[in-house]
Parts: C-alpha cells; sequence; structure tokens
C-alpha cells in the first residue's frame, strides 16, 4: 500500500527529516511551515489530518522544509515570530525575539510603574521589547533606536500593523538620535554581550542572525559598559536601568553598575532559571 500526501503523513515524514538534520522542535516547525505554505490556521491540520494535499500544494511547502533542513530559523522563514503574543515581523537585519527577553519586558514594567516618563529601548530591532512595554503601558511614551535604518523600519511596520500608536522607532548609535535634554523613566537594552571568539556563534538559528546585533568587545561587555555609562545622563531622578546579558555576565555587569554609581543592582533570572536580567537605580547628585 503506497504512503498517501495526506497532511499527517506529510507532517510525519516533514517531522522525521527535521529530526535528522538536529531540529529543536521538529512537529513544531514541521506544522509551522506547512500552515504557512497552505496559507492555514494550525487548527485546519488538526481538523483534517487525512486531506490529500495536491502536487501544487507540497511544492511550496518542500521548498520552506529545504530551507530549514539547512539550519535556517523558522522565524526567518515565514517573516513572523510571536513575542509578548505580539505577532511581529522578522528580518535576517535583526534579532529573532526569544521568549527570555519577555524577563526583561516583565521587569521593566515593574520598574515602570514606580515613577511617571518615558522609556527608552536600546538596539530595538524588531522592536519587540519597545512594543511590549507600549502595548502594556498605552500612556506612556516609549522609544526604540536601533543602529541600522532597516531595523527602526522594520519596527516602525510592525507598530503601524499592531496599532500602537505611543512608540516610535528612531535609527542612530544608541543614545545619538535622541535630543538634547531627553530623561526617560526606564532605559531598557537587549544589546550585543557575545564574546567574538564563542562557539555559539557557529551553532543553531545563531549561525543566520546578524553579528553585529551580537558580538561585542571587552567579553562581550563593552556595549553594555557604554550604555551603563551615557545613561546616567538620561535618565530621570531614581530611574532605572536594565539590561538582559548572558548566563555568566551577571556578576560582571553588577560590577559595572555598581562602579558608576547605580544603586540597588541585582540580577535576575529567566523562566530557565538563568541569570539574565541586571538592573540598577540611578540617583543624581
Amino acid at each position: 500500500m503506497s504512503v498517501t500526501n495526506s497532511v499527517e503523513n506529510t507532517l510525519k515524514r516533514a517531522t522525521l527529516q527535521l529530526q535528522e538534520s538536529g531540529s529543536d522542535s521538529p512537529p513544531l516547525d514541521a506544522a509551522v511551515l506547512l500552515c504557512h505554505a497552505l496559507d492555514k490556521p494550525r487548527s485546519f491540520l488538526m481538523t483534517w489530518p487525512e486531506k490529500e494535499l495536491s502536487a501544487q500544494e507540497l511544492a511550496p511547502f518542500e521548498a520552506l522544509l529545504a530551507r530549514r533542513l539547512t539550519g535556517e530559523p523558522v522565524a526567518y522563514i515565514v517573516g513572523e515570530r510571536e513575542f509578548w503574543s505580539l505577532p511581529l515581523e522578522v528580518s535576517p537585519t535583526t534579532l529573532i525575539p526569544r521568549p527570555d527577553t519577555e524577563r526583561l519586558v516583565e521587569l521593566a514594567l515593574d520598574k515602570a510603574m514606580l515613577s511617571e516618563g518615558s522609556i527608552l529601548d536600546l538596539g530595538t530591532g524588531t522592536g519587540a521589547i519597545a512594543l511590549a512595554l507600549a502595548s502594556e503601558l498605552p500612556n506612556r511614551r516609549v522609544v526604540g533606536i536601533d543602529l541600522m535604518a532597516d531595523a527602526q523600519q522594520l519596527a516602525t511596520r510592525n507598530a503601524t500593523r499592531l496599532s500602537i500608536a505611543n512608540a516610535t522607532f528612531l535609527a542612530g548609535s544608541w543614545f545619538e538620535p535622541l535630543e538634547v535634554g531627553c530623561q526617560f523613566a526606564v532605559i531598557v537594552s537587549n544589546p550585543p554581550y557575545i564574546e567574538e571568539n564563542d562557539p555559539h556563534l557557529s551553532q543553531g538559528d545563531v549561525r543566520f542572525e546578524p553579528l553585529s546585533a551580537l558580538v561585542a568587545g571587552d567579553e562581550g561587555l563593552a556595549d553594555i559598559r557604554h550604555i551603563a555609562d551615557n545613561a546616567r545622563h538620561y535618565l530621570i531622578d531614581q530611574g532605572w536601568l536594565l539590561f538582559e546579558h548572558g548566563f555568566e555576565q551577571g556578576l560582571a555587569v553588577r560590577n559595572i553598575l555598581l562602579e558608576l554609581g547605580y544603586q540597588d543592582v541585582e540580577t535576575c533570572q529567566d523562566y530557565g532559571h538563568n541569570d539574565r536580567v541586571t538592573l540598577g537605580r540611578y540617583l543624581k547628585q
């Protein structure tokens, strides 16, 4: 008896191929790619597992699958990734938003509740952090900055698609695009923090992401140090600075903040119980 091209069998075959290629989530990858190729919701796969797929339906799926089998991230293949329940357009010019970064959003929201004022997201990429904060705080101004004009334009498109009107995006190096005298109650950043020779750069999805958004000098701490130093001029009195960083960098980032005069410095863990976010409060002298 020949094997049919039903939805169920197509998913099974793709899942097996993805397992052999080293995917971390073969069944999910197969389902997302097939839904994208068919332009159908996930519920379609569960409702019609016996539906036979035509050659015209299979061809675009096989093309997408071939890209994933080379290791290309699913988010780049389908052009979208959900973050904080927001569907975000993504592209190879930006990092793919990751669930662990939602911990940074949670902590930034906690600190934003302590005082009024605008919020700044440095290295905004897709705008994920800025848009998550803006969606939760519709009466607060949120500004996102990215060095790459392509990223700034992408984040702006995401804001428009999501009808989030209180987030604006600028292109430039860190604080450079801001007007003189700008002050923020909260500054957040998920900056480059990986060392140049880190072996993880040649593994998994990271291989396809822009190095400029991943790698920093000084053992991965150069951009964190630069931001922490300059943020003191842009924070309101008792404003908060929060960083996402590598799981082994908590102590180093705390030391940077303490050396620069930040108070109430602490490191918080992500959902995997790894050090992930370090924050501090700056008091004007």
